[in-house]
């Protein structure tokens, strides 16, 4: 707009740029869709006027009700399968509140700090990550790892009080 001089050049590329912000958003919201439907925690319902709506599954119900992102915990099983379960991310440095959240969750949640941005924990919490990752939108950043062998097993192990 600034190298325009013309009035109606510069009214031309604000309707051409509440086009593409209109694009964007429904690029996001199609995004956030794609990815409820991948998850399973919706479903379709057709309703009488043509429409289509967007409902929880019987599964989004039960994760939903199970969940409460503030108080998230992973259950101890009373034994351990002996396998270790790592959580990794890379959040990029725009999205650093994000990063931020998920080490504060997965502190919370009792795992060990492998490193900055890697976790270790003994016990089942693939449905807990799936969950975080959910709630924060992060999946592109977010791997879980389910590992059998890990070269400090013997720090992890008294960390955990694993025998």
């Amino acid at each position: 707009m600034g190298l325009s001089r013309s009035p109606s050049q510069q009214l031309r590329a604000i309707r051409e740029l509440k086009k593409e912000w209109k694009e964007i958003n429904r690029r996001t919201l199609n995004e956030g869709i794609n990815n409820l439907y991948k998850s399973k925690l919706v479903e379709t319902k057709d309703s009488r006027d043509g429409t289509l709506t967007l409902v929880l599954s019987k599964e989004g119900v039960r994760v939903a009700l199970r969940y409460n992102i503030d108080n998230i915990a992973i259950k101890n099983p009373g034994h351990w399968d002996k396998k270790w379960r790592m959580v990794m991310f890379d959040v990029p440095e725009r999205l650093k509140r994000v990063r931020e959240a998920l080490r504060m969750h997965f502190k919370n949640m009792g795992f060990y700090k492998f490193q900055k941005s890697v976790f270790v924990h003994p016990h089942p919490c693939d449905s807990e990550i799936e969950y975080i990752m959910e709630f924060y939108n992060a999946r592109k950043y977010v791997r879980f790892v389910v590992a059998t062998e890990i070269d400090n097993a013997l720090v992890l192990k008294k960390h955990f009080q694993l025998s």
